[in-house]
């Protein structure tokens, strides 16, 4: 029983070493960064003028409206999101529920200082637009996009309501971003009666809107790459073609057509968007009746060996 339990207790450890191992100490500049960023777009832009971030954060805005002075945003942004990311430990990993804690604390330590440190003003207005509900919404907006997107780009999360996504809108059965939607408009409408007045909740639909457009683009690039899927009945001279035109290599898969039952082959390559034209000119100099099919692509990830 004494070996078994040995046994047990070696595999948890060595899981554990390699969760350690997982965990990339660089990666935590760039969150510290990150959480630093989202901070200056919620303190400087939407606290000030009542605004409301998505989210926990969003939450935790409207809760240091409503409670005593002594329970702030950054004990909010604490107390509410780490409970949550230590909940979604089993489905998320270490890695990444320690990357999301630490990035929460430097935002939560941020915005400490900001608000109650350092010698700036944001009890009333915002020290760089002023009043204004617009500049203040997209610029908050942005900045804590940045933030945000960078958090996941490296790991991480920076608000506890993509983890409560993840693990309950499956069970549910609504798709993930449908699930964080249904939260924050749920939270727009109890800001709205909370404070009798629906201005502020509308504007904060543009921040949300604004930050969840610069999240994509922080995550998945400015410029996506493409996916061209090539049928054709000229695999070789058409590969070899569009490898001498770009200097990268594609890959050919072996198919079948479904109506004509005749031999085709699938050419797997990715371009850029200023690389498209070309790529349909070379494959219709080969073959006129090829398909060309085009589809979005976030990210390339390629492992060199040494």
């Amino acid at each position: 029983m004494k070996a078994k339990n040995k046994k047990v207790s070696h595999r948890k450890t060595t899981a554990l070493i390699q969760k350690l191992r997982d965990i990339k100490p660089l990666n935590f500049f760039s969150l510290t960064v990150a959480g630093i960023i989202n901070a200056f777009g919620v303190t400087l832009f939407l606290f000030p003028v009542k605004l409301y971030d998505s989210g926990i954060s969003g939450t935790s805005m409207l809760l240091d409206q409503v409670t005593p002075a002594y329970l702030t945003l950054p004990m909010f942004l604490i107390l509410l999101n780490i409970p949550i990311f230590m909940f979604g430990y089993k489905r998320q990993g270490l890695p990444f529920t320690v990357y999301s804690i630490f990035t929460v604390v430097i935002y939560s330590l941020t915005s400490f200082l900001i608000m109650d440190v350092l010698p700036i003003d944001v009890s009333i207005i915002s020290p760089l637009a002023g009043s204004d509900l617009l500049l203040c919404a997209i610029f908050g907006g942005v900045i804590s996009g940045v933030g945000s997107g960078l958090t996941i780009r490296f790991g991480g999360a920076i608000d506890g309501v993509d983890v409560l996504s993840v693990v309950f809108a499956k069970k549910i059965g609504i798709s993930i971003g449908t699930l964080v939607m249904i939260f924050n408009t749920l939270l727009y409408i109890v800001c709205g009666i909370a404070i009798q007045s629906w201005i502020l909740p509308l504007y904060s639909i543009v921040t949300y809107f604004v930050g969840s457009k610069t999240v994509d683009f922080i995550v998945e690039g400015f410029d996506r790459s493409k996916c061209a899927m090539i049928v054709t009945t000229k695999a070789n001279d058409i590969s070899e073609a569009i490898s001498k035109q770009f200097g990268t290599s594609g890959t050919i898969v072996n198919a079948i057509g479904g109506f004509s039952k005749e031999d085709k082959s699938i050419i797997y390559f990715i371009v850029n968007r200023f690389q498209i034209n070309k790529l349909k000119t070379i494959v219709h100099e080969f073959d006129e009746k090829a398909f060309i099919s085009l589809q979005d692509v976030s990210d390339i990830i390629r492992k060199h060996s040494n």
